[in-house]
């Protein structure tokens, strides 16, 4: 309380911005996050994603999973959702996979799978990686991109516009 004192009468402090992945597993993605392709077994089922406490003036949020130890030189960017409303605190569990509703307004773009969506985690046999699941606040209402932006493209325009940027980082394995 002595931090709120100094900022004088009437003054409050403001709440930590915050994502959760409700369905995590001890720190891990849940197996109906992974991919059912190239011999992963999992649903290929976005996970339920939600945010509180964006910072005030909060026009829209941009929410990504990126997989920053993909043997690629660059990552690996597993879903990508602009435009999301800024009434909206969460994604629903499916809502990249086709299973549930995006909120009105929502634009998946593509993942570096080469289509709009959720594209889940695979990591090689024998080795962990960690998923980088981001929030973005952003300043503007919507992005104005092109549907084939890359990921790069994406975060860029997303940085730029940003606000305040919420984190949490998954691990999975096989």
């Amino acid at each position: 309380m002595a931090a709120a004192a100094l900022l004088g009468p009437g003054a409050a402090l403001a709440s930590e911005f915050t994502v959760t992945v409700d369905d995590a597993v001890d720190g891990s993605l849940a197996p109906a996050h992974f991919a059912n392709i190239m011999h992963c077994t999992g649903k290929n089922q976005s996970p339920h994603i939600a945010w509180k406490n964006a910072p005030e003036g909060t026009k829209s949020f941009v929410v990504t999973m990126y997989d920053q130890d993909a043997p690629t030189g660059s990552g690996w960017w597993h879903w990508i959702v602009t435009n999301i409303p800024a009434t909206a605190t969460d994604l629903a569990a499916g809502a990249g996979s086709g299973l549930a509703a995006l909120p009105k307004g929502a634009v998946q773009m593509n993942s570096d799978g080469g289509a709009p969506g959720y594209g889940g985690a695979c990591p090689p046999v024998g080795q962990t990686h960690r998923y980088v699941i981001s929030v973005t606040a952003m300043k503007v209402p919507a992005l104005d991109l092109p549907p084939d932006a890359s990921g790069a493209l994406i975060g860029m325009m997303t940085n730029m516009n940003a606000l305040a940027k919420a984190t949490l980082t998954l691990k999975a394995g096989r």
